[in-house]
Formats: C-alpha cells, structure tokens, sequence
C-alpha cells in the first residue's frame, strides 16, 4: 500500500514553513518566512495567489472563509479568504506568536507566543479574550480539544499541559521535552494534536515516539513508534476519520500509523532529509501536505482515505515502468498482477534494508495482509492484531496464500527479497527539450534558444503557440493553432520544428514549417510508423532529425527529403543541433543510487559525415540529471545538470568535458536556480533566467535574462596565483573554437585569436614574475615552454633585470631549443611547397604569392587542429610533430621566422594576418655589433613602440561577431592547396618525424661542444649549408661568439636563396651534387638584385587577388606580436 510521494516544490524562502488545507480541500494554503501567504489549486500550481501579511508569518490557520496567521509584528491577524483582504488584528503579545489554531467550528482561536502567554479569542468579538499563565518559557504549539472543553500546550520549559478552557486551570502537566531558553533553540517544535470528533487520545510528539494520553484519565496509553524513525519526531497530524495518524521528524522522515491496530502503514523519506515543520491531512480524501524547514512544499497521495479503507492506488507510473523488468515486487493489488510479474518496488523500501518487523505491518493495497510467501523465516509470533481481529476470515485467506504459493512457486524470489542491501536502480530520466518548461503546464515555454522562444497555451479559452523571433529581421512573430496537440518544438534561422505524440487514432507526426524557402510551400509533415512515438527532435543548418520511441534516428532534409536512418545504443534523453553538427544524449544503461548512467554522440553531418564522439559516458554530477543540452553560439558542446554545473567540450584535450561554471554559486537562496538559455564563448556569457524558488521559469510576466560569468575549478583561485592559472586556461579553451572553425571553412575574425594570444602571454608573464618573486625558478621555465618566442625574449629580459643569472641562463637555452626546432621544421615546409610547385605547375602559376598565402593559412590552421592544442601551439619544449609557431617574429626579427616563404607581403590597409612575413619589412635590421640580448630585447622594444597606436586603435574597435554557419568560399588557389594537404600530409608527417632529431640535435650540439659539429646522422641542407658558409658569416659579423647568433644569421641568408639552390643543397645533403659555395653565392648576388623586382610583382598581384580573400592583411606579425610586451617606462 504504498503512497505515491510527488516531487518537492519551492514554497516559501529558507525558514519555518506551516500548511493546512481549507475546509473542502481545493487548496493547500503555506505561509512562511517571507511574510506571504500562498493558495495552492494543486502541487503543480505554477502561479499560486500571494497576500503578504507581513515580513515573517509564523504560523497560520483557515476556517469558514477566515484566514488567521502569527505574524513576526507580535500580532494574529485576520485574512478574508480567497480573496485576501485584511480583516482586522484579533490579539497582540509583547513578542513574536509562534502558533495559531482554530477549535473545530471555527468561532475561535488560540495563540501562543515567546511572552510564555497563551490566549483564546473569539474571532466574531475579539474583545472577547481569556489569557492562560503558566508556562515559564516561549509557548511551541497549541490544539483545541474537538469539544470545546480543553486545549494542549507544549512549551519550551519542557512541560506539555491541558488547560481548561472555562475557568483557565491547568488539571494535568507532563514534563515531557527538553528544557530550552527560546524556540530557535528547541530541539523538536512539538506539534500535538487531539483526535478529531471524540477527543478520546491527545497525540505528543516525544523524542523518538508518539505519546498518546486519554481524555480526562490523562493516562499515558500507549505510544507509537518505528524502527524506520531515526531522528526526534517534531509534529503530528490526525486523519479526519481519527483512525490514522502521522508524523513527522526532523530529518524528513513521515510515518502513518493505524492508531487502533498500532500498525505503521506508510513509510516515507523527504529527498534532501529536511525537518518536516508543517502537516495537513486533506479533510475528505488520502492526502498528506507537508512543509519543511527549507521552504519546499511536498505532497503525500494514496496514504488512507478518510473513511479508513486503503487507497487502490498503484505506484506511480514511472516507477512501475523503470522498475518492472529489474526486479519482482511484493506488493501487488491483486492475483493477477502477480501472475503477470508487472510488480514494483514500493519507494518505503529503497533506503536501507527491510526488518521482519516492518514486513508485518505492511498491508496489501487490496487491504489484506500481505502473501505469506513473500516472507523469510515467518513463525506463529509475527502475526499480528489485525490477523488476530480478522479470525476466520484469516484462515481463509491464509489458505488461499497457500494455494497460491503451491501454484506460483517463486523460492528464489522470496528467499532472496528481505535480504538485498546493494544499490538500488535509479529511474530513468524521461526525454526532454533543452530550453523547455514541463509539458503538464498549461502555459509552458515549449523552447527558449538563441533564436527565439515558443510558447504554449492549453487552457479553456484557447490551444495555441506563439513563436516570437529575438532577431525580427528574421522572421515576424507568429500565432499557429495546436489542434494536433504539438508538445515538443525546436527553432533556427530557418524552420520551426514541432511534433506529437500519437493517439488511438492518429500517429506521431513530425510537423516543420520552413519559413525561410524560397518557394510558395512552406510546410511539410511526415507521420511516423505505427507504434513509434517521436521524443526528441532538433534542428541543423539544412537538416532536421527525430529520436523516435523505437530506438532510431531518423533525418530530414529541411525541405522533407527523408535521409539517412540510424539506431540508437539506448533510449534518447536530449539532442541539439548547430551548423552541421548533431549532439544526441541517450540512456547507457541503468544507472544505481541516484546515478544517470547516460552516453553521447556527436556527429559532423555536412558533406563528409563522421563521427566525432562514439557513445563516450557523459559525466554528470553524483545523484544529479541532464537539465539542458545545447551548443555555444560558436559551436561549442555543451551541457548542464541538475547540480548547476555548466560542462564544455574541450576540443583541445582529447574531447574531453570540462566544467567551466556552478551556476548554484550565484544562487542566493538554496531553492533558487538557473535556467540556461544560451551560451556565448565570446565574448564569454552565461545566458540564464533567475527562477526564485523553482527550476523552471513562469511563462508571465516575461522572464529577465541574467548574465553570469564563467570560471573553471581550479585551486586557490582566491590567491593571485589562482586566479591567474584559471585565467589563462580559461582563454585557452574557450578559443579552441576558432581552430574548429577554421579547420571546418567557417568565416571568423583574425583579430580576435590574436587579442586571445596576447591576452595569454600576458598572464604567462605575470605568472613568471609572480613565480620569480617566490624564488620559483623552475616553474618559470614551465611557465616559459607555454609562451610564445617573443614572449620567452621578454622573460630573459625580465630574468636578467631581476638578477637571476641561472634563470636567464635556462631561458636562454629554451630559445634556443625553439628557435632550431621552428629552423627544421621550416627548412622542410620549403622543400615540400617547391615539390608541391612542380608537381602542379601546369595548371596553376608557381609564383609566391598566390601559392604562399592560401597554402600558409590552410597548413597553419590545420596543423594546429590535429595537434590538439589550439592555443598551445606555441609550446614547444618538446619537438613539434607536424607544426610550426605561427606567431613568431617575421624575418628581420632576431628571431628564427616562422614562415615559410619570405616572398609574402604585406599590403597597406585592412586586417591583421597573424601568419604573414614581410622579407623587406621596413624594420631596421639587426645591428651587428651588440650584444645578443640587447639585439632581441632592442628590436622588440622599438616593434612594439611603433605598434603600440595601432593595437590602441584595434582595442577600441567594437567586439567582434563571430559567424560560426557561414562557409568560407575558397578561391582556385586555396582549394588546390587543400589539395595538396590532403594527398601529402601522410608522407610529409613520416618525412618529418624521421628528420626532426638530427636536424635538432646537429643545431643544439654546437652551442654547448663545437667539436662535436660532425654528426653520424645525414644533415639537411641547411646545415651542410651553414659549414661551408660559416667563415663568411663569422668574418662579417666577428662579435658572433654564440652558436645560436650563427645560426639566425646562416637562416636569414640561406632564406634569400633561390627555390632551386635550396633543392640543390637538400639533394646534396641526401647523397646527390650540388654546385660549389661561389657559385651560390653567385645565384645569391643575383637574388638579391632581383628581389626589388620581384617584390614589386608580388604587390601587384597581391592587389589583384584582395577580392578573391576573405581577409585583407594589414600588420606584419613583428608588429603584432610586439604588443604582447609590457609597456616601458
């Protein structure tokens, strides 16, 4: 006979709570500690009436159309009810009143409050007062004797008493509690309660047990309680038949007894185990209200009707679905449901182990005992007064248990049943649309999103939806009628999506209205087969899908072309839809105490499918569930639980989730949440609605949208260090987005990564000073294999001002290692872009810039995708796989280019491109009689004085609008070299990997061992260049003591060299001839005659091209890069 326990709702704020119904049961009436008074139709009320009545209402009490509360103003005031108007102050205490009830006709009330006073009013003449004296401390509770004869009090110096109410004697005191100075302090608020219609027994709250004492005798008759109370009982309640009683505790545990047989008949645990401080049973049917010290309002259905006969009632239906197929239940209604195995688990039974005592007690919900097979080790002593009353009719039902158990022999069932302690199985979570308000509403918000919101109104007058655009340049708002009863939607830039569930008579229908095609039909519906229903649905950019009841995934095209169908692993909880990518949430498997144990998909639906996640486990919080699934405006996925934690794909490690905001550290009360509405990664925003009180919002008055802020969980983020460490990471991930978009051929602003790098290694720096103060020497070279190259000249500069000569030292040596890793790596991106000229010169023109630059872009941003590491590109302390910085200095710069081509120019106007070098930048070289620090740190001083205004300018530009679903059209050039990509990327990788370490270690060796310059290993080109030309260099630069100065200034000239020359001397570096060293320095006299030429054409057709590109390009990337520096006194 189990009750069916409804979820907790929001009530009131954080505080003592009290409830009652009125006099028919058509409302449950709450008051609470923020001063109002609210009328509730039913649990599911979603605008229940408010009065306030004053800043705290303590206590409140309803009959024949008269509300009275115990407000915090020391009064008892008196309310018209329904409709709320104040009627008047019956009684005043010097103090706060902490308990008002009404006697059983209505015609008075009895108050007691913290002056240790308790009155009697008449409420018709509140002149008309009698004050009992006596306690010695704050009065708790009340309760009128039904006969009008006595009331009960329960006081705070530990004492329960019956006063008579004609001549105010107290005849009978029981030190009962325990002794405390005020209410706050009381350990139980000790709610007594007399039997309604005789008054026989008065009802006492005690510790662990309800003391029951008879009328006029006053004896203690007998007491009830459990093994399933655990805690002090704080309040009791009577069934108005005064057959059943319940109660209470303060830790949220509610028992019902049967008070003439003293069975337990229900057994009940609040979810969070919050103090029960208010119950009500409803005056005609199986009703329990309750409230609890936190605000929230509960409801028991099913316990005993009021006429003393057990409610039918199955569980509910959830249960009984998630339940049926795992486990076989006890408790069955009849024969035939424990024929047919569709039993469930009662919810009284799922928190800890069943003792034989409390089998006995449980009734079957036919109203018998329960089947004598379902029990262990039964003997003569378990049975109980029921049985013994029942006498005859027992033993005949007694044989027909035994029948049944000859004919249904279940041993292993019932022999195993008492004894299972292990985790329990959580229900399955139902499918839900992200962004939508519960379907069970009459007015709801069937979708809230980035695009626009839906609206549904299901109530007498009208079935309707309204679907309103926040961008009106969209489409107009519009008003569609709902005949098919519609209950999920989605909504994008281009359709409205809708669908039902099927009926008797007609099937689920998938039903799109596709207002932005260009002809005159603009709707489409598809029925699905028999016996399917659809329970999720969502929308991409040219394609609609639907998760359907049976297991599958079925596509649309957003014209109604049916495309491809697939299974599901599981049961689908949620999906979402952006651009060409499709995120569907579905049920893994079972999950166990309290636990979802769900799994992800997320598919790349454009014109090459593929699947970026394989049903990977979705991490949720413990004993939490998916409230909203969804993308970032950029493309980003992601998702938020129960919990408020706000989790993101992190592309740049692995496709792993990571948290990135508690959305409950914003929440002022602990009913209060969030309500996700959208999520933008730039600029960084948490779109939410506030919800006081609830989960979801009312759909009037409108909503406000709230902005929070993100921040990752990182240690300490109250320190400096902290908060630095959340900050970079935090800028790091949340621009992986712009390497996806620009691996995918999606449009965004250049301007924007590059405000995100400086940003970065403007916090690394900090961080490295902030580690140099503590005399953390190794954690700033950490720190430096973050940084870019600029920004590990800086942190020498920094280390050598700071006198920390060891540090420098190791700084100086990670440049190093940079700048030969980036010279390898470069050396071989020039020798592939040559073979890649010859290879299709026949039907494209070889020159420099119209390969250099679609080709530069393509590689740089791909490069960085596969790596993993959007932003870490610059991390180079290990050698790169497949990559090069694309943020270092350009070619005059002091440090090792990283580029590959020297030919590329820069035009005048526009944006800035990150990857362009400039070879005949108007910087001024670098002089060749200073010293090598001084060359690094001099030069960059002077970029970043002269890009100083330009970056001010840039700063003051407004944020830039990212468009995540427009394709970037590619020009003739830029699609071969995709090409080329494509087809040589495996063989380049290979190549690379084999030549990476002899280039590495030939290049690191000399400036530690000059001796050791011959390697066992094959050289590259470059290095056999450098041998032959090393004397040349050193005689025009004879300051260069540094091997790494040798090798700058051998990679600025081998750089002029022509195509052919490079080739020349890589084919002689494998074995082949090459021309002897005058003769290049010949070819490299000639080039650089040429080079003014050459440039010049390079301009001109560069000027051609700007239609063609999408990105004018402005700055060199000296000058841009020289920003990230701090400003010089």
């Amino acid at each position: 006979m189990p009750a069916t326990q409804k979820p907790m709702r929001y009530g009131h704020t954080e505080g003592h709570t009290d409830v009652c119904f009125d006099d028919s049961g058509s409302c449950i009436v709450t008051c609470g500690s923020d001063g109002d008074v609210r009328i509730w139709e039913d649990l599911d009320d979603d605008d229940p009436k408010s009065i306030n009545v004053g800043e705290k209402a303590y206590s409140c009490a309803l009959k024949i159309g008269k509300l009275v509360t115990a407000v915090s103003n020391n009064t008892i005031q008196v309310h018209t009810f329904p409709e709320g108007v104040p009627d008047g102050i019956l009684t005043r205490f010097t103090t706060n009143a902490n308990h008002v009830v009404f006697n059983s006709d209505g015609t008075k009330i009895a108050a007691g409050s913290g002056d240790f006073l308790v009155k009697v009013v008449d409420v018709m003449d509140c002149s008309q007062q009698k004050t009992f004296r006596g306690h010695e401390a704050p009065v708790l509770s009340l309760s009128f004797d039904p006969k009008d004869v006595f009331l009960a009090s329960a006081s705070c110096d530990g004492s329960v008493r019956v006063w008579q109410i004609s001549d105010q004697t107290c005849p009978i005191s029981w030190p009962l509690l325990q002794k405390v100075s005020d209410v706050i302090n009381a350990k139980s608020i000790c709610r007594l309660a007399w039997q309604p219609k005789s008054g026989k027994l008065l009802a006492v709250p005690v510790e662990k047990s309800v003391k029951l004492y008879r009328r006029e005798t006053w004896n203690n008759q007998f007491d009830l309680s459990d093994n399933f109370i655990s805690q002090t009982l704080n309040v009791v309640t009577w069934s108005p038949c005064g057959q059943y009683l319940a109660a209470g505790s303060i830790n949220g545990s509610i028992i019902v007894w049967n008070v003439e047989t003293k069975d337990c008949m229900e057994r009940v645990k609040h979810d969070k185990g919050y103090a029960i401080c208010g119950l009500a049973w409803h005056p005609t049917c199986g009703q329990i209200a309750y409230t609890d010290a936190e605000g929230n309002l509960g409801l028991l259905e099913n316990v005993c009707n009021s006429n003393g006969k057990i409610s039918s009632s199955k569980v509910s239906s959830r249960v009984e679905k998630d339940y049926n197929d795992l486990f076989d239940g006890d408790d069955t209604s009849n024969a035939s449901d424990f024929l047919n195995d569709n039993t469930v688990e009662t919810p009284s039974f799922s928190k800890g182990v069943i003792n034989d005592d409390e089998d006995d007690d449980i009734m079957l919900a036919s109203g018998r005992p329960r089947q004598r097979s379902h029990f262990l080790e039964d003997d003569e002593n378990s049975v109980d007064i029921t049985m013994l009353k029942t006498g005859s009719s027992l033993l005949k039902e007694k044989e027909e248990d035994d029948q049944a158990e000859s004919i249904y022999n279940l041993p292993i069932v019932t022999s195993q049943r008492p004894l299972y302690d292990g985790p329990m199985p959580t229900p399955r979570q139902k499918p839900f649309q992200s962004g939508s308000t519960p379907s069970h509403l009459t007015h709801r918000f069937m979708v809230w999103n980035s695009i626009g919101i839906i609206r549904c109104y299901n109530d007498e007058q009208d079935n309707a939806i309204d679907v309103e655009f926040h961008d009106t340049s969209i489409h107009h708002a519009t008003h569609l009628s709902n005949t098919l009863n519609y209950t999920i939607a989605d909504l994008s830039h281009e359709a409205i999506l809708l669908a039902c569930e099927s009926t008797d008579e007609l099937a689920s229908k998938l039903h799109c209205l596709h207002f932005s095609s260009w002809d005159s039909s603009k709707e489409w519906i598809v029925d699905m087969p028999q016996n399917e229903d659809i329970e999720a649905i969502c929308l991409g950019q040219g394609w609609a899908a639907a998760a359907t009841s049976a297991l599958l995934l079925r596509l649309f095209s957003i014209g109604g072309v049916q495309k491809e169908i697939f299974s599901l692993p599981g049961p689908v909880v949620s999906m979402a839809g952006h651009g060409e990518q499709l995120f569907i949430v579905f049920h893994r498997g079972t999950g166990f105490d309290g636990d979802q144990c769900l799994g992800v998909h997320l598919l790349q639906m454009g014109k090459k499918k593929q699947q970026i996640l394989h049903g990977d486990p979705l991490p949720l919080t413990r004993k939490s569930y998916l409230v909203w699934v969804g993308f970032s405006a950029e493309g980003t996925p992601c998702f938020v639980d129960s919990e408020g934690i706000v989790r993101m794909l992190n592309r740049g490690l692995g496709n792993t989730w990571t948290p990135v905001c508690n959305t409950r550290e914003h929440c002022k009360g602990k009913s209060d949440h969030y309500w996700v509405v959208g999520i933008h990664e730039n600029p960084q925003q948490l779109r939410c609605i506030p919800c006081k009180g609830s989960r979801f919002p009312p759909t009037l008055p409108r909503p406000a949208v709230a902005v929070l802020s993100f921040q990752l969980p990182y240690c300490q983020v109250a320190t400096e260090k902290g908060q630095m460490e959340e900050q970079f990471w935090r800028s790091v991930m949340f621009h992986n987005h712009l390497d996806y978009l620009a691996k995918n051929g999606y449009e965004y602003e250049e301007n924007t990564k590059n405000q995100a790098i400086k940003e970065q290694q403007e916090l690394l720096l900090k961080m490295l000073a902030l580690s140099c103060k503590l005399e953390r020497e190794f954690r700033c070279v950490e720190l430096a294999e973050l940084m870019t190259q600029n920004a590990v000249n800086l942190a020498i500069k920094y280390a050598s001002r700071s006198r920390r000569l060891i540090l420098a030292q190791r700084l100086s040596e990670l440049a190093v290692e940079k700048a030969a890793e980036l010279a390898a790596t470069q050396v071989e991106e020039e020798e592939e872009e040559g073979d890649f000229r010859k290879q299709l010169s026949a039907g494209y023109s070889n020159t420099p810039t119209e390969w250099s630059q679609p080709r530069l872009r393509n590689q740089v941003e791909e490069e960085a995708e596969d790596t993993g590491e959007a932003d870490d590109t610059e991390e180079t302390s290990e050698v790169p796989k497949h990559g090069q910085n694309p943020f270092s200095k350009n070619a005059n710069s002091s440090d090792v280019p990283a580029v590959k081509s020297g030919a590329v120019t820069s035009s005048n106007t526009g944006r800035v491109n990150p990857f362009k070098v400039s070879a005949n930048s108007k910087e001024p070289a670098i002089s060749v009689n200073s010293g090598r620090s001084a060359n690094i740190l001099d030069n960059m001083n002077k970029s970043y004085k002269k890009s100083t205004a330009l970056n001010r300018a840039t700063n003051d530009e407004k944020s830039p609008v990212i468009k995540p679903l427009v394709p970037k059209p590619k020009s003739k050039q830029a699609s071969a070299a995709s090409y080329f990509q494509k087809r040589t990327s495996q063989a380049d990788k290979t190549e690379e990997v084999k030549e990476e370490n002899p280039k590495n270690s030939s290049s690191e060796t000399p400036a530690m061992c000059p001796q050791n310059t011959e390697n066992q290993r094959p050289k590259s080109g470059f290095q056999m260049w450098l041998e032959e030309n090393r004397s040349n260099i050193l005689s025009d630069n004879p300051d260069f003591s540094d091997e790494a100065d040798i090798i700058k200034e051998g990679m600025l000239r081998f750089r002029v060299l022509s195509s052919e020359e490079r080739k020349a001397w890589t084919a002689k570096a494998k074995g082949g001839t090459a021309s002897d060293g005058a003769e290049a320095k010949k070819r490299k006299h000639v080039a650089d005659e040429s080079e003014e030429t050459e440039h010049q054409e390079e301009k001109a057709k560069e000027n051609l091209n700007l239609p063609k590109k999408q990105k004018p390009l402005d700055l060199s990337t000296n000058q841009k890069l020289s920003a990230f520096a701090f400003k010089q006194e």
